[in-house]
């Protein structure tokens, strides 16, 4: 993600956190070498929940929404909206707080990895980015967006 486009969207630099997120909750790899292993500099799931929908309220509204200004078209929005729902969906059964191991083996947790994934995918090539890079850790990402 670090050479993801500033210009794609007015709003790159929340596109930047839900991009972060999505990118995490679609890598099965990252998950186990980071989420289980406990690497902090990544954050946790709730952290990734949190980049994904807290600034943006995409819990609360579509990212058809946000077209034009976080997500490039209706294509965009459509494959985030399918992502977050199954997010969601893991999240309210297991609740926020759960250790990662409880996230991982949830029955639907293959859902959750494919739409993140599609997501994610769909994003990056739009910002021109290599969708198979390792997430940036919380650090490189608050550098870039100038976050907290």
């Amino acid at each position: 993600m670090a050479r993801m486009r500033q210009s794609t969207v007015p709003w790159w630099r929340w596109r930047a956190q839900v991009r972060s997120a999505l990118h995490m909750f679609g890598d099965p790899t990252f998950q186990h070498e980071c989420w289980l292993a406990g690497r902090p500099e990544y954050g946790t799931i709730t952290d990734a929940v949190y980049r994904l929908v807290g600034d943006s309220w995409l819990d609360r509204w579509s990212a058809n929404a946000y077209v034009g200004c976080m997500f490039a078209d209706a294509d965009e929005a459509a494959v985030v909206d399918a992502a977050v729902v199954e997010i969601l969906a893991v999240l309210h059964e297991i609740g926020e707080d759960a250790p990662a191991p409880a996230y991982l083996t949830h029955a639907r947790w293959s859902q959750v990895q494919a739409a993140s994934r599609a997501a994610h995918v769909a994003l990056a090539l739009t910002d021109e980015d290599d969708p198979d890079v390792r997430p940036d850790s919380l650090d490189v990402l608050r550098i870039r967006t100038g976050g907290r």
